[in-house]
């Protein structure tokens, strides 16, 4: 790590407001007002904000294309002792945001960089979803290709921390339905969309319901969307001998896709999961005709 000068700056990361200005800090207007330079993550986004806040300030932009070329200029301007105000769009940088190059260069070279608190979207559906909360993993954005999307899942499967996971509303239906397969339908989760802003919608349910309320609802899939899901519990994420104690009580007195669908109920597993291995115990490899 190189030390840096005496008269080096600081790299302030500044949280602003998810949607009500009413939100923002006081510390951010001081930091503000004795900024140096502003990043931005878009600068006519962070540009209202100074106009807000009645502050001309030097702009620069700092997104995910040209964050590379960037890093060496500020950080020159961090050693000769400049105070720079790094912002995204919404909510706290770094955040599924751009600035992670240049918060690695920053501690690498030794320069000071320390955190302006504020809005998250992630912390505040968290925070109103009802699940638990004292172990949680930030997902950010899931994959938008299915393939990738459901390989991913199928490996958050079994976390028992309580996930959030960021959604685009065009894929969030889809993303629902992927979800129930694989976690199971019957996972609960909220849905938050357009948190402090003026059509906020908080709406709470299973996995498979937040689904079709995506579906039957188009509202609910426009602006920003953050989803909050309940982690595997020892049900969800038992073992094919817990399957299987379920399942052969069930398949002697129900048909077969009617005694996955109330196995998948009684153990929180996902339900294509439950159908193979009721297959497996009828001796069947594929699907009946």
């Amino acid at each position: 790590m190189t030390a840096a000068p005496d008269r080096a700056g600081t790299l302030f990361v500044v949280a602003t407001p998810i949607g009500n200005l009413a939100d923002l800090a006081p510390r951010v207007r001081t930091v503000l007002e004795n900024a140096d330079l502003v990043l931005a993550e878009d600068t006519r986004h962070t540009g209202a904000l100074l106009q807000h806040l009645a502050l001309e300030k030097p702009l620069r932009s700092l997104h995910e294309h040209n964050e590379a070329d960037r890093v060496d200029d500020v950080l020159e301007r961090l050693r000769n002792g400049a105070q720079i105000a790094l912002l995204c769009d919404a909510g706290t940088p770094l955040v599924s945001d751009p600035g992670y190059r240049l918060l690695s260069a920053v501690r690498a070279n030794g320069l000071r960089a320390t955190p302006v608190p504020g809005p998250c979207a992630a912390i505040a559906a968290l925070s109103v979803s009802g699940l638990a909360t004292d172990r949680f993993a930030f997902e950010g954005f899931l994959p938008q290709r299915r393939s990738a999307r459901r390989a991913r899942l199928e490996a958050l499967r079994d976390e028992q921390r309580t996930l959030i996971i960021y959604e685009a509303g065009r894929r969030v239906t889809d993303s629902l339905d992927d979800m129930a397969e694989l976690l199971g339908s019957e996972r609960r989760a909220t849905l938050a969309r357009e948190l402090t802003k003026l059509f906020e919608e908080i709406t709470h349910g299973t996995l498979q319901s937040l689904a079709e309320h995506t579906r039957t609802e188009p509202q609910s899939t426009r602006g920003e969307l953050v989803l909050v899901v309940e982690g595997a519990t020892s049900r969800s994420s038992g073992s094919s001998w817990d399957a299987e104690r379920v399942l052969r009580p069930l398949l002697d007195e129900l048909p077969l896709k009617q005694a996955t669908a109330l196995a998948a109920k009684l153990t929180g597993m996902p339900r294509n999961e439950l159908y193979r291995q009721a297959l497996l115990l009828r001796g069947e490899d594929d699907p009946p005709e």
